[in-house]
C-alpha cells in the first residue's frame, strides 16, 4: 500500500498543474457557442480593459465583457445565429464586427486589432467566411438551417441528414435495427456510428436530453422547418457527453426574433408524380401529403419572443397483395386428392400420413371448432384453396413545437420549448375477411418540455440550467372478432375476449402478433447545471447532469391464446390436422407488467 501512499499526492499535483496550465477549457451549454479571442493595437501590444460586446442581431440580445491585463477576452453560452461584436477602448477607434455566425457547441476565436483614433472614426469588418475553431479538438460536422431545409429528405426526417457527417450508418440487424425496429418506441431511424453501438448516441434537444431512458435510441427529432440546427460530434467527445461514448447529436429549435416571419408547405406524393420504377408494372401507389406552416416574432421587442410550428403527415399506401390457402368444399367433405396432387403443391405430389388411405378423411372426424372457425372464413373457387387479398398500410402523423425566450436583462435569459408529436397506425382489420387482421391499433404519443436559465453572475461566471421532462406512450390494441370460446372450445382461459392467434403453416394465419394489447408508458426527467468560471487566461467549467428514467408497461407477451398447426401432429399436412383439431402447439402466458427504473448522474 505505500507506493500508492506515495503515487497519490502527485496524480493530484500533476491534475492540478494539468487544470491551471489549460487556456480555455469548453464549459458552454451543450445548445450554445462562445467567442473568445485577443485585442491589440496596431503594433502588437495587448490592450487591456476594452469593452468586448456580442449582440445577437435577430434579437438584440447583448452580452458584455472586459479584457484583462493580457488583452484576452472570453464570452460563454451565447445564443447561436448571426451576431456582431463590439470592441470600444478610449482613445481609439470603435471596432464593429458583422457577419459572424454563431453555430451550436462552436468555439471560434475571433481577435481584435484596435485602431488609434477618434470614437467617431469607426472600423467595421464584414466576416462572411467560416470562423476556424481552433480550441476544439472534436470532430464534428454542423447542419445549419440552410442545408436542413433544402437537402432532400424522404419523408422529412431530419434524422438522416446525420448519415452526412460521415462514419454514420443505418442498423439493418439486431434487435434494434432499422426504421420502426422496436415495438414500443416511437418509430425512428437507428443509428451507428464509427462502429459504435446502436444504441450509444447521445441525442441533445435545446440542452436537454432526447434519448429514450430505457432502450437510449433517439426520440422523434422536429421537421425541418422547426429546427434551427443540429452538430454532430463523432469524435473527443467533451465531459458533457458523457451518457453515451459513440457520438453526439446536438439539435437546437428555431426562435423567434424581433421580426415576424412565418411559412405555409405543402409537400405531395401519388401517382400522378412519383416516377414509376424501370423494373415495376405500375407506380408504388404512395399517397403521402405533408403540410403545415410556422409562425414567429416578438411579443415585447429586444425582450420577448415566441415561435411555433405544426406539420400533419398522412400516408396512404397500396394494399399489399397477400397468398393464403383456406379449407375447400372438396376437403370439407374429406377429400384432400386435389389440394395434394402435384399442380397444388409446384409439381410435388403430397401423401397424408397412415391412416387417412388414398388422402381421404372422414369428414365426421373433423372438429367442431374448426369448423366454426370456417364459417367466419372468406370463400374460394379455387381448387387449391388459394385466395388472395390485399393488406391497407397508412397512418398519420402529427408534430408540434412551441417556444418562448426571455432576455430579462443583459445578464439573464430564459427559454421555454414544448413539443408533441402523435401517429396513430390503424388495424389493417377487415371484418369481411378476417385473414386480412396482421396489424393491431398502434397509437405513439410523444411529449417533451424543456426549460433553459442562463444567469451571467459575474464578469467571468456562468451559470446555464436546464430542466427537462420527456415522455413516449405506446398503445396497441386489437380489433374483437372471436376468441376460443366463441368457437366452441372449453376449459381454455380467455384473457382478451375476442382475441386468439391461429397459425396454420401452409394455409392461413389469423392474429396481430403475441404482445397485443399493450401500453408502454416511458418517462424521463433531467436536471443538468454547468457553471463556467473565467480567471484572466484560464477558463473551468463544473457541471451536474441527473437523468432520472422510468417505464411502465404491460407487454402481454403471449398472455393471448396462440394456436399452431404445423401438420406434425397428425396428417402431415397443415390444413388437414387443422380440420381434425390436431394442434402442434398451444401457447399462453401470464401478463407482463415491467416497472423498471434508473438513474444516471455525471
Amino acid at each position: 500500500m505505500e507506493p500508492i501512499k506515495c503515487i497519490a499526492p502527485k496524480a493530484v499535483i500533476a491534475l492540478l498543474l494539468c487544470l491551471l496550465s489549460c487556456k480555455v477549457v469548453l464549459a458552454q451549454a451543450v445548445s450554445t457557442a462562445q467567442i473568445s479571442g485577443t485585442v491589440k493595437d496596431q503594433s502588437g501590444a495587448v490592450l487591456p480593459g476594452v469593452e468586448v460586446a456580442v449582440t445577437q442581431t435577430a434579437t438584440g440580445a447583448k452580452r458584455t465583457v472586459v479584457t484583462d491585463e493580457t488583452g484576452s477576452y472570453i464570452l460563454t453560452n451565447l445564443p447561436i445565429g448571426p451576431s456582431m461584436l463590439e470592441a470600444t477602448l478610449p482613445g481609439f477607434r470603435p471596432y464593429v464586427q458583422t457577419g459572424i455566425v454563431l453555430q451550436v457547441n462552436s468555439n471560434p476565436v475571433i481577435n481584435v486589432t484596435l485602431q488609434v483614433g477618434q470614437i467617431d472614426q469607426k472600423v467595421e469588418v464584414q466576416a462572411d467566411a467560416a470562423l476556424v475553431e481552433t480550441r476544439s479538438t472534436g470532430v464534428g460536422t454542423v447542419m445549419d438551417n440552410q442545408r436542413v431545409l433544402e437537402l432532400p429528405l424522404n419523408g422529412r426526417q431530419v434524422t438522416e441528414l446525420i448519415f452526412l457527417a460521415g462514419a454514420a450508418n443505418a442498423v439493418t440487424t439486431g434487435s434494434t435495427a432499422g426504421l420502426n425496429s422496436s415495438s414500443r418506441n416511437y418509430p425512428t431511424v437507428v443509428i451507428s456510428v464509427a462502429g459504435g453501438q446502436n444504441n450509444g448516441l447521445t441525442y441533445l434537444l435545446d440542452g436537454g436530453t432526447h434519448n429514450d431512458p430505457i432502450n437510449n435510441l433517439n426520440l422523434p427529432l422536429p421537421f425541418p422547418d422547426a429546427l434551427q440546427e443540429f452538430k454532430v460530434e463523432t469524435s473527443a467527445l467533451p465531459a458533457q457527453y458523457g451518457h453515451h461514448s459513440a457520438a453526439a447529436v446536438n439539435a437546437v429549435t428555431k426562435s423567434g426574433t424581433n421580426q415576424y416571419h412565418g411559412s405555409v408547405f405543402e409537400f405531395l406524393r401519388n401517382g400522378s408524380l412519383n416516377a414509376r420504377n424501370a423494373f415495376a408494372l405500375t407506380n408504388d401507389g404512395l399517397k403521402r401529403n405533408q403540410f403545415g406552416g410556422t409562425l414567429g416574432g416578438p411579443i415585447m421587442k429586444n425582450r420577448l419572443f415566441f415561435f411555433g410550428a405544426h406539420q400533419t403527415t398522412t400516408e396512404r399506401a397500396r394494399p399489399s397483395t397477400q397468398r393464403q390457402f383456406i379449407p375447400t368444399a372438396a376437403m370439407l367433405a374429406g377429400d384432400f386428392t386435389t389440394v395434394t396432387s402435384p399442380a397444388c403443391n409446384s409439381g410435388r405430389q403430397v401423401t397424408l400420413r397412415t391412416p387417412f388411405v388414398n388422402n381421404q378423411v372422414d369428414a365426421s372426424s373433423f372438429s367442431p371448432a374448426a369448423l366454426n372457425l370456417v364459417k367466419r372464413l372468406p370463400t374460394t373457387p379455387d381448387p387449391c384453396g388459394e385466395i388472395r387479398f390485399g393488406r391497407k398500410a397508412e397512418y398519420d402523423d402529427h408534430t408540434t413545437l412551441g417556444r418562448v425566450d426571455y432576455q430579462a436583462s443583459d445578464k439573464h435569459s430564459l427559454f421555454g420549448r414544448y413539443m408533441e408529436a402523435r401517429r396513430d397506425v390503424p388495424t389493417d382489420y377487415d371484418p369481411a375477411n378476417i385473414l386480412t387482421f396482421s396489424v393491431t391499433n398502434q397509437k405513439y404519443r410523444f411529449y417533451s418540455f424543456v426549460f433553459g436559465d442562463t444567469y451571467l453572475i459575474g464578469s467571468g461566471t456562468v451559470s446555464s440550467f436546464r430542466g427537462t421532462v420527456n415522455r413516449m406512450k405506446d398503445f396497441k390494441d386489437y380489433p374483437r372478432y372471436f376468441d376460443l370460446n366463441d368457437l366452441g372450445v372449453r376449459n381454455v382461459y380467455v384473457k382478451f375476449p375476442g382475441y386468439v392467434l391461429v397459425t396454420v403453416t401452409n394455409g392461413f394465419t389469423i392474429g396481430g402478433g403475441l404482445s397485443n394489447p399493450a401500453f408502454f408508458n416511458t418517462t424521463c426527467y433531467q436536471f443538468a447545471e454547468d457553471l463556467s468560471l473565467v480567471r484572466g487566461t484560464h477558463q473551468v467549467g463544473f457541471g451536474v447532469n441527473f437523468i432520472h428514467g422510468m417505464l411502465s408497461a404491460t407487454q402481454n407477451l403471449g398472455a393471448a391464446a396462440s394456436v399452431t398447426f404445423s401438420g406434425q401432429a397428425a396428417t402431415g399436412m397443415g390444413l388437414a390436422d387443422f380440420l381434425l383439431g390436431r394442434a402442434s402447439q398451444y401457447q399462453q402466458a401470464f401478463e407482463n407488467a415491467v416497472p423498471p427504473r434508473h438513474n444516471y448522474t455525471g
